[in-house]
């Protein structure tokens, strides 16, 4: 990893990416950069008919990840802040291949690559990963009213897209890391030595970035 640290925690609904870069950020002392998730007034809408409000969902993500983004470049490339962030906006994609039609879809990548084009990217990403079942359950404890409308046919589609799409990141950018975890395994929220055991294997990706500068 090189430069300032720009951390982004990726992974399925309910994994625990705002728990785990929320502890990151305080542990670190980086600037914490959490994505507008309950304002999107069409997501509520979506999980009841994807087809029908896909688009919409998609296009509000879109553009209100890309005035973050914006944002966030004043503080990371001119302030040299280090920011970890609880989504990379490169999951816009995952989700808009799952439920676009593909017309929208060719419409809403044209949009994406105008977008993203000079916003600044991640040099590292934490991936977390975990069953249907421990989704699931991590979804009904937090109790978002809106999430329980979610198919969970449509989560486990999501959680293998995710799979794939995090892969293929790999393949195309070989000098990001990219930090797996399983949720499965751990349960950084309730158990401070999976949180601990966490942070010792960021530290040491910062620091051989760190040496390698």
């Amino acid at each position: 990893m090189n430069g300032v640290p720009f951390i982004t925690v990726e992974g399925p609904i309910g994994v625990g990416k705002t728990s785990l870069a929320k502890a990151i950020a305080e542990h670190y002392h980086f600037h914490l950069l959490k994505e507008i998730v309950d304002e999107n007034p069409f997501l509520g809408k979506f999980y009841e008919n994807i087809e029908e409000w896909s688009f919409q969902t998609e296009m509000f993500f879109l553009c209100n990840r890309y005035k973050q983004l914006e944002d966030i470049a004043q503080l990371f490339l001119k302030k040299s802040q280090p920011v970890v962030a609880d989504y990379h906006i490169y999951k816009n994609l995952i989700f808009a291949k799952r439920t676009l039609k593909k017309e929208q879809y060719d419409k809403y990548l044209d949009i994406y690559s105008i977008l993203t084009s000079d916003m600044p990217k991640p040099n590292l990403i934490i991936y977390l990963d975990a069953s249907l079942e421990t989704l699931l359950s991590r979804i009904d404890k937090r109790g978002r009213e809106i999430e329980k409308k979610i198919d969970p046919g449509y989560l486990k589609q999501l959680s293998e897209d995710y799979e794939v799409a995090m892969s293929q990141w790999e393949e195309e950018h070989p000098s990001i890391p990219v930090l797996r975890f399983s949720g499965d395994e751990l349960d950084f929220v309730q158990n401070e030595k999976d949180l601990a055991y966490i942070f010792k294997r960021l530290d040491e990706t910062l620091h051989e970035g760190a040496r390698a500068k």
